[in-house]
């Protein structure tokens, strides 16, 4: 006749172990559901976008493989940009053929397509070279001035005024520098001699291609400056402008730079003129008592701070002269010589005999 047996009770031990073994399988299935939902997104971004529109596409030179994912994703030719674009670009295994050229390519390729057509030389089509100096503006009301809308018109037989609406209506935008929406594309058109493919070229590509060769040029900048300084990269951006259309010695760049920013911490007005004239109250490119006295956004005599936009586009000494300004004590300048040069000063009565040295 055996004993009859009792339960044994649960040791203080195994309580613990327990414990330890749910969180263990909680974390576990954690980890797999993460790993299933990146599989999933990955897979979906293999996956070649809706079928759409042709898009002409051009591939600028020394533009790296994340620079052309970037862009394809913006342009809709694929679903995924940054980490994954890259990566799913990588395992083609054709990162390193990119071809620089004018393409085209239609919404719905597949990667691997895409990829074919980016790597095979472009076949030798008539182009056409167009030279966009610095300081240029989108338009103006001034006859005969050089601007962007003139230049196109004139080189490329297309409709500056169809070229200015485009660019400022909005639906153009270059991140991080531009967000979209932006109500103009000024000071965001890289200065620089393009060639164009002719055949089917329109104001959009042109616009496209200029502010495309904006992010490859800027794109070794110190960019994280713009918060030391207290302005975001648009703002950067207006600065740029206003030191392109006054500076027309190179040295003097990031000295205008520095007086700028001297001002604008003290809450003074900047006093540039060229912002007025931007704005012109009485089109006619001169600057009256009436205009300067009259109250707009641009006329920094009047108003404190920064114009609301660029006021021209600038080139990339500009940028980089509003990234990195030389350390000054300087509050003025006057142009005070027939090469563009200055006259830099502390005080308003060193500023005043400048003045009265250089201007009469």
């Amino acid at each position: 006749m055996h004993e009859p047996t009792s339960q044994v009770p649960e040791g203080p031990v195994d309580r613990p172990r327990r414990i330890g073994l749910v969180v263990f399988l909680l974390v576990l299935l954690a980890l797999v559901g993460g790993i299933v939902a990146a599989f999933r997104y990955y897979r979906s971004c293999q996956q070649a976008p809706v079928p759409g529109s042709a898009v002409r596409l051009e591939v600028h030179q020394g533009a790296t493989g994340d620079e052309v994912v970037e862009v394809l994703r913006e342009r809709g030719l694929i679903r995924c940009g940054g980490l994954v674009g890259g990566m799913l670009l990588r395992d083609t295994g054709k990162e390193s053929e990119l071809l620089a050229g004018a393409y085209s390519l239609r919404q719905g390729m597949s990667l691997d397509e895409i990829v074919a057509i980016l790597t095979t030389p472009p076949e030798e089509i008539p182009t056409v070279e167009v030279l966009f100096p610095e300081g240029l503006r989108i338009r103006t009301t001034y006859p005969g001035q050089r601007t962007v809308g003139s230049i196109v018109h004139a080189e490329l037989g297309l409709s500056a005024e169809r070229l200015a609406n485009l660019a400022e209506g909005g639906r153009l935008s270059l991140r991080p520098y531009l967000p979209k929406g932006a109500a103009s594309l000024e000071g965001f058109l890289f200065p620089k001699t393009y060639e164009f493919v002719r055949q089917g070229l329109d104001e959009r590509t042109v616009l496209q291609s200029m502010l495309d060769q904006f992010r490859t040029e800027v794109r070794d900048l110190p960019w994280d400056a713009a918060h030391d300084l207290g302005l975001s990269s648009y703002e950067v951006v207006v600065v740029a402008s206003m030191i392109e259309r006054e500076a027309k010695v190179d040295d003097e760049r990031a000295l205008i730079a520095g007086v700028i920013y001297n001002r604008l911490a003290q809450g003074w007005t900047l006093g540039i003129d060229a912002t007025l004239l931007y704005d012109d109250p009485s089109p006619d490119g001169e600057l009256s008592t009436v205009d300067i006295e009259t109250d707009t956004p641009y006329n920094t005599r009047i108003n404190a701070g920064l114009p609301p936009t660029p006021i021209a586009n600038p080139g990339l000494a500009s940028i980089r002269a509003a990234l990195q300004p030389r350390s000054t004590d300087f509050m003025f300048y006057v142009l005070c010589a027939d090469d563009g040069s200055h006259r830099f000063s502390e005080t308003l009565a060193e500023h005043e005999a400048n003045v009265d040295a250089c201007l009469g």
